[in-house]
């Protein structure tokens, strides 16, 4: 059997482990996966709290592969369908009613609407923004027609896109972008847009523009708009866990172990060894001390920065420079159990508490440090203790692991994110009744300082032949799930056919349509 070390226990790793064990693939591989912490997921990881969970993040489960809805599918039926068959695939829209009452089970994926809105100058505005009354209303007349002339302006004159700052005004003009792209893009890198490189964009916005917007807008009026034709962004509805998507992660696992996988937590690889062009071990950290753990083959989600510069036994002074200087941003999640927001409902929307029916609000003001509020009893009530009569919420910040955010106590943090809600006028004092901090490292891959260089780091992974660098961090790309798992089938594939040609791997999500700005 060939020893297979799948080093990180979230989406694109556990996908990995699933991919190689199932249909008899365990009688071929020993699978042994590495998870530096304790708990399976991730980014992707459910977050318990009293009763509440938190989605670090937020994940939306919805994809333009078929591949893997039926894989979702597959691990848990949905409310909206009772499965995914391939007979109907491409036939069936994925949200036809019909499936599982959530109340009568534990395991199931919910069908959810989608919600999300720009709070911008204590006002609403839609989620790519609309041309719509609404907007005219909150822009204001004046700023509506200065931002259609902008925009009219970029069509005709195209900038260069060496930046992300030209990408963003080159599709929306530039009014529109200094509205709702600038301010927002610095809050979650913390650097300006032109300082950024405009592949972020390609990846992450390929095909949102004015123009894609108004082609929704037509299509809805018309009738003709499902989530197979429509911009991942502007879907209607998508999947999401009963219990958030730790669930299906913790699902994932058991399945892994019941297939023979081993799944060794507390495992940090600090060491990589190689020999004659090949990975032979990593050293891992644990409680118990180092352990050195052989492999035939290895598969790494491991933050790219980390995985070259823990090599051992290659000579890459040039690579680990280049590995040094990758930047991440790394993230901090305040969750606040409110007895009531001071946002009103005017949507046609009803919920549970009448409360806003968003799951995410993209905050834009730019005197708050706050990026976006996670309303979690819009993603699943069952994430919440008391969802008739509180509301939980988590409060995303964006910042750089050791800075001044970064290093504040739990206390001063939560109260720093309590002022911003109440300077926002989104709750008063006295509503907070419970709080729950947590930090994420290296949530997000960022593209600038020697990111420019990342095609020779690339080139040089690829020519250990046993070595397959799946996942966001893997890759150092800012995928999302759907792609990360994608890495990790692709992967899966080549093992199997003994191939060590890498090149579908890093082909997933270089495509040109355009998938939504999420965690």
């Amino acid at each position: 059997m060939k020893n297979v070390v799948i080093i990180g226990g979230g989406p694109a790793g556990l996908t990995a482990a699933y991919e190689l064990l199932k249909d008899g693939g365990n009688e071929e591989f020993s699978v042994t996966v590495l998870e530096e912490s304790g708990v399976l997921g991730g980014i992707s990881q459910t977050v318990r709290y009293k009763g509440n969970r938190m989605d670090i993040g937020g994940h939306r489960f919805f994809s333009k592969d078929d591949t893997i809805m039926k894989w979702w599918a597959d691990m848990m039926p949905i409310q909206g369908k009772p499965s995914y068959d391939d007979k109907v695939l491409g036939r069936v829209k994925p949200f036809e009613q019909g499936g599982p009452d959530p109340e009568n089970t534990d395991v199931v994926m919910l069908l959810r609407d989608r919600v999300s809105r720009i709070y911008y100058k204590k006002a609403f505005f839609d989620y790519p923004v609309q041309m719509n009354w609404n907007t005219i209303k909150n822009m204001g007349l004046l700023t509506t027609m200065e931002a259609g002339f902008s925009y009219l302006g970029s069509c005709v004159h195209k900038l260069p896109e060496t930046n992300l700052e030209n990408f963003y005004i080159n599709r929306f003009g530039k009014v529109l972008y200094s509205m709702f792209f600038e301010g927002y893009t610095e809050k979650l890198w913390g650097r300006h847009p032109r300082e950024i490189s405009a592949d972020w964009g390609a990846q992450r916005v390929k095909g949102l523009s004015i123009l894609a917007i108004l082609k929704d807008m037509a299509s809805k009026l018309m009738g003709t708009k499902n989530n197979e034709n429509a911009e991942t962004s502007l879907i209607e509805q998508y999947w999401y866990p009963k219990y958030g998507p730790g669930q299906l992660w913790e699902l994932v696992g058991s399945k892994v172990e019941e297939l023979g996988g081993k799944i060794k937590y507390g495992h940090s690889v600090k060491s990589i060894r190689t020999s004659n062009g090949r990975i032979t071990s990593v050293v891992c950290e644990t409680k118990h001390g180092e352990r050195e753990i052989l492999g035939d083959v290895f598969i790494s989600s491991m933050p790219v920065k980390d995985l070259v510069c823990g090599l051992d036994g290659v000579d890459c002074d040039e690579e680990r420079r280049i590995a040094a200087g990758l930047p991440y941003r790394d993230f901090v999640t305040v969750g606040l159990l409110v007895n009531k927001l001071e946002l009103e409902n005017k949507t046609n929307k009803r919920t549970l508490g009448n409360i806003v029916p968003d799951c995410w609000i993209y905050v834009q003001d730019k005197g708050v440090k706050l990026g976006r509020i996670q309303i979690f009893n819009n993603w699943s009530p069952y994430m919440v203790a008391d969802p008739a009569e509180t509301v939980w919420i988590g409060l995303e910040y964006f910042c750089a692991e050791g800075d001044d955010f970064w290093n504040m106590s739990d206390k001063d943090c939560i109260n720093f994110a309590i002022r911003e809600l109440r300077k926002m006028g989104v709750i008063k004092k006295g509503a907070v009744l419970d709080a729950h901090r947590e930090k994420v490292k290296k949530a997000y891959p960022a593209y600038f300082d020697t990111y420019k260089d990342f095609d020779q780091l690339k080139s040089f992974l690829d020519g250990f032949g046993n070595l397959f660098c799946v996942g966001r961090n893997g890759q150092h790309r800012y995928n999302n799930m759907d792609h990360s798992m994608l890495t990790a089938i692709n992967a899966a594939k080549a093992i199997k056919a003994g191939s060590e040609d890498k090149s579908d791997i890093w082909n997933v999500n270089t495509e040109k349509e355009y998938h939504e700005q999420k965690s």
